[in-house]
């Protein structure tokens, strides 16, 4: 039988190190898994004990209203404020989204079809050059990464790009690279996007994930950002509440009211008491974010200095909760997948292979930080006896 949409998918590149890990864990054999990105941190226990209690109130139970409850668009709309000294009007400026997947997702149908065109970094998390190819759209890369000129390279791909584009897809802190970005990058993508008549769909996943004194900017911190930009964020990594899937749309309010119109169609809104919890999360545990971000720096500065120790020097990542690594001089002709393949069978460590994420992406592997240090050191260790061409 033919399907519709999922027959452009390419294999997907991370399914070889999955089978790996599992055949090997069917052997009792242990492997440490820093590939998936899922968060291991618990989440916030306040907003854990309110979940329970808001779910055994059955007035809860019922259908909830698909732009989230007006508490919990209040409760974003004051997040940015304290934050990042930005004003959003909650009514028009703030929809809720079953996580920031579902969430970009779904904006790339109210954005893009047949025939359209988008500029997305390269490399890329899937789903941002996903996204707009199920939505029928085509992709022109812009590449990103070590020894890239971001800019030169934005305007080479506009350049290239028939039809022109209508979406410029942003994600910093970036997944995978770590690339970090000040606010006069922000300010300097507003203007492009002001003088190319394009919309900036910047995802901000790890928005409080900053090391080092770094802190990460929203877009919507430019001056008439809103004018011409909307930005994603999620509970998902800056409370570590993964599997909750409580994402925002914000900005725009054409923008945030055609994603509201769309969703009305395809769904009620993430379950109540989840929307309700969440509320008590950035009210009653607005610090969680910093005890997070902790735990991360400590795992990054654990992984990054171990591999150094053992001859494979990587550049410490400003944000986000990965290491993009250069696969090691005497490794580079396996290419990644073929690498992260010999890291699972031999060290008994799962990382991801750069292939995955797109063109840009070959040469490189991801080292997800959802291990302890106990663990990342186990980790190293494994690697150190594989890695035997390190010396």
């Amino acid at each position: 039988m033919e399907f519709r949409r999922i027959h452009a998918l390419p294999p997907y590149a991370f399914a070889e190190i999955d089978a790996l890990k599992v055949a090997a864990r069917r052997s009792d054999v242990d492997v440490i898994d820093l590939g998936f990105g899922n968060p291991d941190i618990p989440s916030p226990a306040i907003a854990v004990e309110k979940l329970a209690e808001a779910a055994q109130n059955p007035r809860n139970h019922r259908y909830s209203q698909t732009r989230g409850v007006p508490r919990l668009r209040l409760a974003i709309t004051d997040l940015y404020r304290r934050r990042f000294g930005v004003d959003l009007d909650p009514e028009t400026e703030a929809c809720v989204t079953i996580g920031a997947k579902e969430g970009f997702s779904h904006l790339m149908w109210v954005l893009l079809g047949p025939g359209d065109t988008a500029l997305v970094p390269s490399p890329s998390y899937p789903i941002h050059i996903w996204g707009p190819i199920l939505a029928g759209a085509g992709v022109h890369y812009v590449r990103l990464g070590p020894d890239q000129d971001f800019f030169a390279n934005l305007h080479a791909a506009w350049e290239q790009a028939w039809p022109r584009p209508r979406v410029v897809v942003m994600s910093f802190p970036h997944n995978p690279t770590g690339d970090c970005v000040d606010l006069e990058f922000m300010t300097r993508m507003v203007e492009f996007a002001r003088d190319h008549d394009v919309l900036l769909v910047h995802d901000f996943a790890y928005a409080e994930l900053g090391f080092d004194g770094y802190e990460p900017p929203s877009l919507l911190q430019v001056p008439g950002a809103k004018d011409v930009a909307v930005e994603i964020y999620s509970l998902t990594k800056s409370f570590s509440m993964a599997g909750w899937r409580v994402g925002f749309l914000l900005g725009n309010p054409e923008v945030v009211a055609a994603l509201a119109r769309l969703k009305s169609y395809l769904d009620y809104g993430t379950f109540q008491p989840i929307q309700i919890a969440s509320i008590v999360a950035m009210n009653e545990a607005p610090d969680y974010p910093r005890e997070v971000n902790e735990i991360y720096l400590g795992r990054r500065d654990a992984l990054v200095d171990g591999l150094a120790r053992i001859g494979w020097e990587i550049e410490k990542p400003r944000g986000t909760m990965f290491v993009w690594a250069p696969l090691p001089e005497p490794y580079e002709e396996l290419g990644s997948l073929e690498f992260a393949k010999m890291l699972v069978q031999e060290a008994k460590v799962a990382v991801s292979p750069g292939v995955g994420f797109g063109p840009g992406g070959e040469g490189f592997v991801r080292f997800a930080l959802v291990e302890n240090e106990q663990r990342i050191g186990q980790a190293l260790r494994g690697m150190r006896k594989a890695l035997t061409k390190l010396g």
